[in-house]
């Protein structure tokens, strides 16, 4: 075994000894946390002074630092500087504001490629230049040793300093496609450990076609040039689990030095769209959160005429479903960001109060200040490149000080929801292998539609151990599991519960295997149905236009020519040949419901089957009564009371009547009665504290 094998392997051991070993550090309980990143380093000129006093105006009560600044910190191997380090840590303390602390190992410094080239991933399309960020092997053990150095020195440094209260281990961490000649030695060992007999690889993974069988461990090719879906997905898995170890490897560390009032948390990303959209297809963020305290995501949206809120809303929701509904940090988010991304006046307010409404404890903006000469130039901070008070700075001011007024009210919101989608980071991969179209595009619709609805969301993934407590679980192209899973959704449908599928649901296994059964294989059980056939639809409608939907009335993407066996069609095919085929069903199955959705549908098409399934699992109720662009979510506070946020995303004031029991409305301490009257103005909101 080389050392890099046998480095994983006891990575691989601190996984497993600490996925349970979280403390229970957590955020104040009666305070928001409020900050910014800040980067001393960066200044064209020391103004820390000054920031600090503009933070404080601002009601700034934490900072981000040092999780970029390697170079900084070690400039020559075995030569530290904390400088810019210890200047922050001793200003902000002073000046009452807490510090969360990044290991710096993101971005490696010029020296150590300089002395190890190999610390560069190589991957699919050759070897990384030096240059951008995360252009590293998390696997190579030059890097492994240079940034434990670099980790332990920083935390003898500062561990003891009262600033910190917590610890970002790396930042956006992903496998950054590392598939080098030592990663794949690593995946040959992965492999060995799986299936320690070649005959049965081969035959699980069909690798018989195009004599891709593989004899010999010592022929094991490189999976780069792949043709097969299965090995291609168990890589994409075995690179996830690269990252769950670096990040158990890191958390062990920082985990000697920590305080027990101190908390380790994470900054993970988003499937990317130009702003975060959907699950990240690089990490396994369920398996990954195991190892820290609270979760922490950065969410990044459109804004202007653009702010939907969704995108908020879904970071939360998978982030606070990653620690089994515990409350997360938002520790990026933007203030100006990109050009187009400049707020309108209100909005500001309304992004930072929608992220408390989903459970967020602090929102945090990247960054304090606009850089004056990096890749990020234009990706602007609070304050732009002059470092003076600005419209969006200004709002912000008045977010600290309604965070500081109601802290108490609305810090660590507890929230229930009855409703879960069910996403498969392996179904993700298997089902982008062969589409139609990505994963993500079938998935953030059906959140959309559920968010626009005010229906509430958890997220499950197939590990989860509480998929039972749900009423309704909404299921988008489970193109890959195991049998366990599916048989496990029948018997979830048997004992009561209601269940939406998509099309592509059911088809593979586990490996990324077509099942050689009619489909949808073992779900046909509980969904009534069967099909041989699927193609691709050409100007095909639904039949007599049963769900209402006008011009949207169509399929599209994808069509499974469904034969109902038990059971109800909802929706036939309107075409000559595809006629006699359902696309739409619903079954009665022991005490619950399944639905099937065999076509691409329209958004107004799966809204309304959405809509049906809410209603059909006795989740239809008061905030329903309200769509977006007013939405509504809600929650228990500390002192056992409901809370209420009701939002307006558009650029008109909205009127609604409160359906509730009496409250106060925390912005304004005025009297809310049920019943009464509530008009929000342009990119306006709400709270109301039930009494």
């Amino acid at each position: 075994m080389g050392k890099n094998a046998l480095f994983i392997s006891i990575s691989v051991i601190f996984t497993i000894i600490f996925n349970s070993a979280a403390s229970v550090a957590q955020t104040p309980k009666n305070k928001i946390l409020f900050g910014v990143a800040y980067y001393d380093e960066y200044m064209p000129y020391d103004r820390l002074d000054k920031d600090i006093g503009m933070m404080k105006e601002a009601g700034i009560n934490v900072v981000r630092i040092a999780e970029s600044t390697w170079s900084t910190m070690e400039p020559q191997e075995g030569v530290y500087d904390f400088t810019h380090i210890d200047r922050v840590l001793n200003a902000m303390h002073k000046a009452g504001i807490s510090v969360i602390i990044g290991t710096p190992t993101y971005a490696v410094p010029t020296w150590l490629v300089r002395k190890y080239p190999d610390v560069l991933a190589i991957t699919s399309r050759g070897p990384n230049q030096y240059g951008a960020r995360q252009n590293m092997d998390i696997t190579n053990i030059h890097f492994r040793t240079y940034a434990e150095k670099a980790i332990r020195k920083m935390l003898e440094h500062i561990k003891d300093h009262p600033a910190i209260i917590g610890y970002q281990i790396d930042n956006e961490t992903k496998s950054y496609g590392t598939s080098g000649p030592n990663v794949q030695a690593l995946f040959v060992a992965y492999m060995k450990a799986r299936y320690p007999s070649l005959d049965s690889l081969n035959r699980i993974f069909g690798l018989d076609y195009w004599s891709n069988r593989i004899n010999n461990w010592d022929d094991f090719p490189s999976v780069n040039g792949s043709i097969n879906a299965s090995l291609n997905a168990e890589f994409a898995k075995f690179q996830r689990s690269l990252v769950t170890d670096y990040l158990a490897w890191q958390a062990k560390i920082v985990r000697e030095y920590k305080r027990n009032d101190q908390f380790i948390t994470q900054n993970f990303d988003f499937d990317w769209q130009g702003h975060s959209y959907g699950i990240q297809p690089e990490v396994d963020h369920f398996a990954a959160a195991k190892v820290l305290d609270i979760a922490g995501v950065d969410i990044y949206h459109p804004s202007q005429d653009k702010l939907t809120g969704a995108e908020i809303s879904f970071g939360g929701d998978v982030a606070r479903s990653m620690k089994g509904g515990q409350n997360y940090l938002v520790m990026e988010t933007e203030a100006q960001g990109f050009p187009q991304w400049v707020p309108y006046p209100g909005q500001l307010r309304l992004q930072a109060f929608s992220h408390l409404a989903s459970g967020a404890d602090m929102v945090s903006y990247w960054h304090w200040h606009s850089i004056h000469n990096s890749a990020e130039t234009y990706w602007k901070g609070l304050l732009s490149h002059d470092f003076e008070p600005n419209p969006t700075y200004n709002e912000a001011k008045t977010i600290g000080t309604d965070f500081k007024k109601l802290g108490a009210h609305l810090a660590n919101l507890k929230k229930k929801n009855d409703v879960a989608i069910l996403f498969s980071n392996e179904a993700l991969t298997a089902y982008n292998s062969f589409g139609p179209g990505n994963y993500n595009g079938i998935l953030r619709p059906m959140y959309d539609i559920l968010y626009n609805m005010n229906v509430g969301v958890d997220f499950i993934d197939p590990s989860s151990t509480q998929i039972e407590k749900y009423k309704l679980i909404v299921i988008p192209a489970l193109y890959a599991a195991p049998d366990s899973l599916l048989l496990r959704l029948n018997r979830f449908v048997k004992n009561g519960g209601h269940v939406v599928y998509t099309f592509k649901s059911g088809f593979a296994d586990e490996h990324n295997k077509v099942r050689s059964v009619r489909q949808p294989g073992i779900i046909s059980e509980a969904c009534g149905i069967m099909y041989t056939q699927f193609t691709v639809p050409e100007k095909v409608s639904l039949k007599d236009d049963p769900f209402h939907a006008g011009t949207q009335n169509y399929a599209e993407k994808w069509m499974e020519l469904i034969t109902p066996v038990t059971a109800k069609v909802l929706a036939w095919y309107d075409h000559p040949a595809w006629g006699r085929y359902a696309a739409v069903t619903r079954n009665n199955y022991g005490k619950g419901v399944a639905t099937y959705i065999g076509c691409g549908t329209s958004n107004t098409i799966t809204e309304r089957i959405l809509e049906d399934a809410v209603k059909g699992a006795g989740l239809w109720g008061k905030d329903q009564e309200l769509k977006f662009p007013l939405i509504t979510k809600s929650g228990t506070n500390q002192q056992g009371k409901a809370i209420h946020y009701y939002f307006n995303y558009s650029a008109e004031a909205k009127t609604f009547i409160y359906p509730y029991p009496r409250g106060i409305a925390l912005l304004t301490d005025e009297n809310v009665a049920m019943q009464s009257q509530i008009t929000l103005p342009a990119w306006g909101f709400q709270i109301v504290e039930e009494q």
